[in-house]
């Protein structure tokens, strides 16, 4: 069969070269520039790499005008209704559901995984008493390499699963110690008997003489619902820059720990995880909702600098699906656990007000999943220095799944990305003294 290919010309040099057209399941195809340079002696060019593919995945697929977000070929608007953070997780690892034994036995398995070795207690103690939560993140994450040496014989299946599930399950142990360092809590301990969430919420908030779950074992199921629905929401989003970032450390051949390390570091940037604490910080300067109006114009003044966080996405072209699901459980929470913070009226107000909007309608500008992740969080009692560790959580599941796919391939090669050089030409080097 003949491949559908682009013709491309070097007008200076008059050379052509045809490029196949790779197709995908969906979306749109690729031209395969990989003899491109070799042909004509041209390389393409395309900051931020908004039109260039940079792997083949199955894991997730979004369209960005129609609003769609598929995880293994399900949608996100199933899987958040129906399953259970670790039963994605699972589907993201291994291409299908679960069954019930399998389910059960993956749980099972990142429960056992769960503890963190007690060495991490004093490295911990080496870092300062208000560093950012997500400072330690990266150190302790990188660090797990040196507790688990013996097993990162990345040509062998069984290390790489191993590793990956290591980092789903210790995860939320090293997030809930971070932020009790911070504060100057004592570490709590995962427990075998509670859910993966459940037992996140348990190690951040318990005291020694003040359980955050009872004898009975009790959490309040508005809680759990809405942080497993965000763990679910935030799992995997596609290419986006912290998972590059894995995919490009990978492609070296280093450690999956110090990969996605680097991914949270990625992930820490104010522009990706930290989107949601933007939006509580916007609302903070609004201050009141009788300066919305004056807020709304400012984000419409071209020449204003003031951005409306929480509003628009670089993907979604019509609506953010993710957005659309936490809506309904950001309503749920606020309506579980009220609270007399001005933030929260001033979220609904400034909700109602973009909605109607002329402006905001004809550009497509309606709350994204962050608008409404931050005040989730922030009704859980979730400091807001922990907001990007909490997407951390959810998101290492897709590393670690781009991880294990990327790995399998055998025609991995080292990420090289080219550049168009804009300094000096040729020139001589001079003595100090002519200079």
């Amino acid at each position: 069969m003949v491949k559908d290919t682009v013709t491309i010309r070097n007008n200076k040099t008059g050379k052509e070269v045809d490029l196949p057209l790779e197709y995908g399941t969906v979306g749109t195809p690729a031209v395969d520039i990989g003899s491109l340079n070799k042909e004509i002696g041209t390389f393409t060019f395309d900051q931020g790499f908004m039109s260039t593919a940079s792997c083949k995945s199955a894991i997730t697929y979004i369209d960005g005008d129609k609003g769609v977000l598929l995880y293994r070929g399900y949608p996100i608007e199933q899987l958040a209704k129906n399953s259970s953070f670790l039963e994605v997780v699972y589907l993201l690892m291994n291409g299908e559901l679960p069954r019930e034994n399998e389910l059960f036995s993956f749980a099972s398995e990142i429960k056992q995984h769960s503890m963190i070795h007690e060495a991490l207690r004093v490295f911990f103690n080496g870092f300062h008493y208000d560093a950012h939560p997500m400072s330690m993140m990266v150190g302790v994450m990188g660090s797990l390499s040196a507790f688990y040496h013996s097993e990162l014989d990345m040509n062998d299946p069984e290390h790489r699963r191993i590793s990956a599930m290591r980092m789903v399950a210790k995860v939320p142990t090293i997030a809930a110690a971070s932020h009790r360092h911070s504060v100057g809590w004592p570490f709590i301990y995962p427990r075998l008997d509670l859910d993966y969430c459940e037992n996140f919420m348990n190690m951040m908030f318990s005291l020694p003489g003040q359980q955050y779950i009872d004898e009975n074992n009790y959490i309040d199921p508005v809680a759990v619902k809405a942080l497993n629905l965000l763990f679910i929401l935030h799992a995997d989003h596609e290419q986006n820059a912290s998972t590059s970032t894995v995919r490009l450390a990978s492609s070296t051949g280093a450690n999956p720990y110090a990969c996605v390390a680097a991914g949270i570091s990625a992930l820490w940037g104010p522009a990706h995880g930290g989107a949601n604490e933007a939006v509580l910080s916007m609302l903070a300067e609004i201050g009141t909702v009788d300066r919305i109006p004056e807020f709304i114009a400012k984000a419409k003044d071209k020449n204003d600098p003031f951005r409306l966080m929480g509003f628009g996405h670089r993907v979604y072209k019509n609506f953010d699906p993710r957005a659309t699901i936490t809506r309904e459980t950001c309503y749920e929470v606020l309506e579980k656990f009220p609270s007399d913070d001005p933030l929260f009226d001033l979220m609904l107000a400034l909700e109602e007000f973009a909605l109607k909007d002329e402006y905001f309608i004809e550009k497509k500008l309606y709350p994204n999943v962050d608008f409404y992740s931050g005040i989730i969080y922030k009704a859980l009692k979730i400091p807001e220095d922990m907001f990007t560790v909490m997407f951390v959580i959810a998101r290492t599941a897709g590393w670690v799944s781009h991880w294990l796919e990327m790995m399998s391939e055998p025609s991995q090669r080292i990420g090289r990305p080219r550049q168009i050089y804009t300094g000096y030409d040729v020139r001589d080097y001079k003595p100090v003294l002519d200079r």
